[in-house]
């Protein structure tokens, strides 16, 4: 991490330190059942405010496989979080597809949702929307070699997976020569299970 290869994901469950000048993004822990609630999570995000300029994105609140239910839950969220000092991560999820997309309202489109519909023609053609709007696009859950270069193709600039935690020191040997691969320079290791 702290040569720019990797990055850390943060929430606020894991308890993880963030430390300076490690590119990093902050997760809602929605996917592993421990959003804290908004109130909670703002709270830790003005904790780390002194870690803002490394951060990539914050992860609004989601439901999983669930667009319309996301907006309800992230429109809210998302001035708050940049109010704070920091970019606002949407989770693009099923169905976002046929809903008005707020793209003015945050910085990184997150590609999640269930494994069909986010390796489906969708979730590609709203990475290409985001990425012609000049946002950054991210996707979580990619834990093979497969994954990352179907990530990488689409457009994605970073993703997130449990690689590394199942046998780091085996894994990570493994995960840096697939970055090299794509001349990535960045994948960030989720701590829980990805969003």
């Amino acid at each position: 991490m702290a040569a720019g290869t990797i990055g850390q994901i943060a929430t606020p469950a894991a308890g993880n330190r963030v430390p300076p000048g490690v590119e990093w993004v902050a997760d809602n822990a929605v996917f592993a059942g421990n959003y804290p609630g908004d109130a909670e999570y703002l709270a830790w995000l003005a904790q780390r405010a002194d870690r803002a300029a490394w951060c990539r994105f914050v992860v609004a609140p989601d439901v999983v496989a669930d667009a319309a239910a996301t907006l309800a839950l992230s429109l809210p969220m998302l001035p708050r979080i940049r109010a704070l000092g920091f970019p606002a991560a949407l989770v693009a999820q099923d169905g976002l597809e046929r809903l008005d997309v707020p793209w003015d309202a945050f910085d990184c489109l997150f590609i999640g949702g269930s494994t069909e519909w986010k390796l489906g023609p969708a979730a590609r053609r709203l990475t290409a929307e985001a990425k012609r709007r000049g946002k950054w696009v991210h996707m979580g859950r990619v834990n093979s070699r497969q994954r990352l270069l179907y990530a990488s193709a689409i457009g994605c600039d970073s993703v997130d997976g449990t690689y590394l935690a199942f046998g780091p020191e085996r894994n990570l040997p493994t995960l840096l020569s697939w970055l090299r691969e794509l001349d990535w320079p960045a994948l960030f290791d989720h701590p829980e299970g990805a969003a």
